[in-house]
């Protein structure tokens, strides 16, 4: 994660489940925002989380020797060198034949202190 850009770094919120992620993107996003969390299944992968009311949409990212890609049913893998690369190349609309939510603003963790949701911590900075 430390090889990734600024953008990466500030959506990143690491182990947190996808309970908290809805609860986070509830409370704090509107339709379009993302973030980054690793995945509760597969090892080494990532999720994308997206809000688009009144659902947050769930995508995988895995690695390969090709590259990161976007692991969905509906969308033709296409590989980058970095999960920056792969973010911003949805995020921009290059790929407007792909079915994702839009990707809009990053729910940017630095903007957020330590946010309680009932009894558990979302994120903590260590």
């Amino acid at each position: 994660m430390e090889r990734e850009g600024m953008l990466v770094q500030s959506i990143y919120y690491g182990r947190i489940g996808s309970e908290a992620t809805e609860r986070l993107l509830e409370r704090f996003g509107h339709d379009g925002s993302f973030l980054l969390r690793d995945s509760e299944t597969v090892q080494g992968a990532f999720c994308l989380c997206v809000r688009k009311a009144p659902f947050v949409h769930t995508y995988r990212l895995v690695h390969s020797t090709d590259g990161w890609c976007l692991k969905d049913s509906e969308v033709k893998p296409q590989s980058f060198r970095t999960l920056e690369t792969l973010i911003e190349n949805y995020r921009g609309g290059a790929a407007s034949d792909v079915s994702i939510a839009p990707l809009i603003d990053p729910l940017d963790k630095t903007q957020l202190q330590y946010v309680n949701l009932g009894q558990e911590f979302v994120y903590m900075e260590t």
